[in-house]
């Protein structure tokens, strides 16, 4: 059914058809490309897997990104995350798991400790989550894991220390034996915090563990 009021684009605020995003600031979207690493999602010239996953092989099996974090996804993701603009969810959930090549049985919002869900009033992983659970027909385990640890933001922190500084950071009470499971997160920097929440799913029983993420930070 076609929308009664026009939608103002969320980019440049032109009317348009259709939800959210006007076409002409769809196409400037910074989307990867086709020709990416399997397991991590950053972007390859030849072959499946990058050599660093090769070298150091992450817990999960797998991450797909619709967009690279560059502008204006990482504005729109910002405004989201830390403005509470949650009109902006629909948009970027719209091509979570997308590029994903495994169909997966349900969905893991990334967790956020109690003191930051506190702070922040909602979690946004979750709302990604539920969203495209809802697009895909996907059941969301929405309580399934949580973060034990209230640890510093990754993004304060220098790459090399977002390993240790989320290491024992989650906990699953889901018993998920057999389960192929995605987890989703708004961007994927170092890959950190996605490789520790999938070292506790698969100690769950999980056993495939996909990342979706709507955006990737390029090297």
């Amino acid at each position: 059914m076609q929308h009664a009021v026009p939608w103002s684009c969320l980019l440049c605020g032109a009317a348009t058809a259709r939800a959210r995003i006007c076409e002409p600031c769809d196409a400037t979207l910074p989307s990867l490309t086709a020709s990416r690493c399997e397991k991590c999602a950053l972007p390859l010239p030849s072959g499946n897997v990058c050599g660093s996953c090769l070298a150091r092989p992450p817990r999960y099996d797998c991450a797909s990104a619709p967009y690279a974090y560059a502008f204006p996804v990482d504005a729109l993701i910002l405004a989201f995350k830390y403005g509470e603009t949650l009109s902006i969810a629909p948009l970027l959930a719209s091509r979570l798991g997308s590029a994903a090549h495994i169909a997966v049985d349900s969905l893991i919002p990334m967790p956020l400790a109690s003191a930051r869900l506190r702070e922040r009033g909602f979690n946004q992983a979750y709302e990604l989550a539920r969203l495209a659970g809802r697009r895909l027909g996907l059941p969301v385990l929405a309580h399934a894991c949580g973060k034990i640890a209230d640890t510093p933001p990754q993004a304060a922190l220098p790459w090399n220390e977002r390993a240790s500084n989320v290491r024992g950071a989650f906990v699953c009470d889901a018993d998920l034996t057999g389960m192929k499971v995605a987890i989703v997160d708004d961007v994927m920097t170092t890959g950190a915090t996605l490789d520790e929440l999938s070292k506790t799913l698969k100690r769950a029983g999980a056993v495939h563990v996909s990342c979706w993420v709507v955006a990737r930070t390029l090297k």
